[in-house]
């Protein structure tokens, strides 16, 4: 069964997610990031079937989220690079990951990997950024407003936030 597409959606993550495709390309971006780049290495990472993974990488580079690069001329060899809008990816990972260490998603108890400051070693975290300023604000203070590109269907679903209280 092929799953709905959500093009022409009036909704930035739904955009997003008819980008991404699915669970797979998360976890190629997620070997990416950590610089593995060649067929084998993200197969054996990932434990993705060849036929899914050269799917997943044509899709990819397709989206402008990967970019294949030869590094071996003979016989030809080609690594996959994240790209700049791959490599945005990023805060998409990390959140998924907070959210997994913070409700066990594994079922392990503990967190595998944790992110912290090349520095100080203190535990980072995402948060809301007021952009002017710099400063983290809690999400307790974050609203929801109709954007440039809200059509009716956007101010009627916020409107209905709205007069429900939230």
């Amino acid at each position: 069964m092929k799953p709905k597409s959500f093009a022409g959606m009036r909704c930035s993550i739904a955009g997003a997610l008819e980008q991404i495709g699915d669970r797979w390309t998360l976890l190629l971006i997620r070997d990416l990031s950590l610089g593995f780049g060649r067929y084998d290495d993200l197969r054996a990472n990932t434990g993705i079937p060849a036929a899914t993974l050269a799917a997943r990488l044509k899709h990819l580079v397709e989206h402008e989220f990967v970019e294949r690069v030869r590094y071996q001329v003979s016989p030809p060899r080609d690594e996959y690079r994240l790209t700049p809008k791959g490599l945005d990816l990023w805060k998409v990972g990390t959140a998924l990951r907070e959210w997994g260490d913070r409700w066990d998603a594994t079922g392990f108890g503990a967190p595998s990997i944790e992110m912290v400051d090349r520095e100080t070693g203190r535990p980072l975290s995402l948060a809301l950024v007021d952009a002017e300023t710099g400063i983290a604000i809690p999400h307790e203070r974050a609203q929801l407003r109709p954007g440039p590109g809200a059509d009716d269907d956007t101010f009627r679903l916020l409107n209905q936030r709205a007069g429900a209280g939230r």
